[in-house]
């Protein structure tokens, strides 16, 4: 794991932040074992053979998972953005669902 990205994370203002970013890190790397990772337009990108795979991003009440290459998707309500890539926005107290995270993800990056 890149020091950048752990650095970045623990930084975030808030706990549940923090916690929340360190379980969709991980779930990434459980998702795509070769994953790279570094810091990129001020936030944790995620990649798989060169190309985008994933993205956190901080704000300050929410953190947003992005999933790109997300053409032909199917996902559920709640989710947000182009064709090309979808995220969803979680807020303090939220549960995702790291399953169906990890589902989507590994979809969408099975033709990295």
């Amino acid at each position: 794991m890149n020091e950048e990205v752990t650095a970045f994370i623990n930084q975030l203002g808030a706990a549940w932040q923090v916690e929340l970013s360190q379980q969709l890190r991980e779930m990434v790397h459980q998702t795509i074992p070769t994953v790279e990772e570094r810091i990129q337009y001020k936030k944790p990108h995620f990649l798989k053979n060169g190309h985008y795979a994933a993205v956190i991003s901080p704000s300050k009440d929410a953190i947003a998972f992005m999933i790109m290459n997300a053409e032909g998707l199917e996902v559920p309500k709640g989710f947000e953005g182009p064709p090309e890539r979808k995220w969803i926005k979680f807020k303090e107290g939220a549960t995702p669902d790291y399953a169906l995270l990890s589902s989507l993800l590994d979809q969408a990056s099975q033709g990295l």
